[in-house]
């Protein structure tokens, strides 16, 4: 990892948090992985188990310069369901959690400031149940997840949950997009 500050979060299948975060101005890295379990350098096939702990999180590298932790906890509250315990749409089970892990005490602030904005503003039907947490170790994933929406953008669950994701993305932080990407900065401040 490079010296850039971090954010890790997880929220349903890393594949559909990692293409989010790919699209974003100021994201110099995203990285699909484990984090929050017991078992040292679990695999995929464990960690979908359910039985290690692990949820599927995204490791984020940024410029601070170019996008805040606030923006990135923003999006993040946009385009997953932190209303639903331990699921994600189709995806059911302690690895699909949403939660913050968070790597100092500026962050921990900012993330229970931000669910308690979201909470107050009353636009959700149920309570938020994303967990806040202390980063811990965080284990990549195997190579064949990285990037996968991008590799494989016609697959059925690339088009049916990862697409309308990105949809959501794109309509609501258009400004926050890298150029190039679509809709990207065509709207930019």
């Amino acid at each position: 990892m490079s010296e850039s500050p971090l954010a890790t979060l997880a929220g349903g299948c890393f594949w559909c948090l990692e293409a989010v975060f790919a699209e974003l101005d100021g994201v110099l890295a995203v990285h699909s992985g484990y984090t929050g379990g017991e078992v040292e350098s679990p695999g995929y096939h464990a960690v979908c188990s359910g039985s290690t702990g692990h949820a599927e999180a995204v490791r984020i590298e940024f410029d601070p310069e170019r996008i805040d932790y606030r923006t990135l906890l923003d999006v993040f509250f946009a385009i997953h369901d932190p209303t639903t315990l331990n699921r994600q749409g189709y995806d059911i089970g302690s690895q699909y959690r949403s939660a913050i892990f968070c790597h100092d005490a500026i962050q921990r602030r900012d993330a229970e400031a931000a669910i308690a904005e979201l909470e107050a503003s009353g636009s959700l039907a149920d309570p938020v149940v994303t967990v806040v947490e202390a980063a811990g170790p965080f284990w990549p994933a195997e190579s064949e997840h990285d990037g996968y929406y991008a590799r494989h953008p016609t697959q059925p669950y690339c088009q049916a949950i990862i697409a309308p994701k990105l949809a959501k993305l794109r309509q609501h932080f258009t400004a926050r997009l890298k150029p190039g990407n679509p809709d990207g900065g065509r709207h930019a401040t």
